[in-house]
């Protein structure tokens, strides 16, 4: 049985994570580095743990979808969650992962972009949920001095993010703080409406609700 440490030890993913990450750095695109596929992986397990009724194994594997979700990013930012599926499933194959497992995590992957993706399974809204999160100032790659474009300037602002299960609300909660000093929240809302649109959909999936609270306010 392949693991997440197999996938995580892996030449080839390194490689594609690798090159991926490098691909974009040369067009100045957020962080897409080891540090996001970790964040991700950690985060869609932890969504599947907390929400509850997942087996281990169905968990693992949200866990190696969120580590592998970006690898397409290697061949070209466009298209890359197709690519990226294509990638994934053909090397978990080889690995020798059970080929129904591999399936699970190909459609994950090929289906957590907004502009053509949908949840699809449970590790597939795990996925999703756990990559939209992942917005913070960490990624922008370049330097504070420099003159942002509204996407610099609202990953900058977000200072921090918190995904939380809260079952006895039946609701999934995106917590953040924005320095609104740097980006107003309504910029958020402008460049991030069709990941939160994705989101709440995927929380749906789980037939619990989304809401999105920043600074303290609830904004959805």
């Amino acid at each position: 049985m392949i693991t997440f440490e197999d996938v995580k030890n892996n030449k080839e993913i390194k490689t594609c994570i690798i090159h991926g990450d490098a691909l974009l750095k040369v067009a100045n695109y957020t962080e897409h580095s080891f540090v996001h596929a970790g964040l991700v992986s950690r985060t869609a397990a932890k969504i599947l743990e907390d929400i509850g009724g997942y087996s281990a194994r169905e968990i693992e594997l949200a866990r190696i979808a969120g580590y592998v979700h970006d690898i397409g990013n290697m061949i070209n930012r466009n298209d890359h969650a197709q690519s990226g599926a294509i990638l994934a499933y053909n090397i978990l194959i080889r690995m020798g992962m059970d080929v129904e497992e591999a399936a699970v995590i190909a459609a994950a992957v090929g289906n957590h972009d907004e502009g053509t993706g949908n949840a699809v399974s449970p590790v597939s809204a795990a996925l999703i949920l756990a990559d939209k999160s992942d917005v913070r100032y960490t990624r922008v790659r370049k330097d504070a001095q420099n003159a942002f474009d509204i996407h610099d300037r609202v990953n900058s602002a977000v200072r921090n993010t918190e995904l939380l299960i809260v079952k006895d609300k039946n609701q999934i909660e995106l917590r953040m703080q924005i320095d609104t000093e740097i980006s107003s929240v309504m910029d958020y809302f402008e460049i991030f409406l069709q990941r939160m649109l994705m989101c709440r959909k995927s929380a749906e999936f789980f037939g619990m609700k989304l809401r999105i609270i920043a600074n303290e306010m609830r904004l959805l």
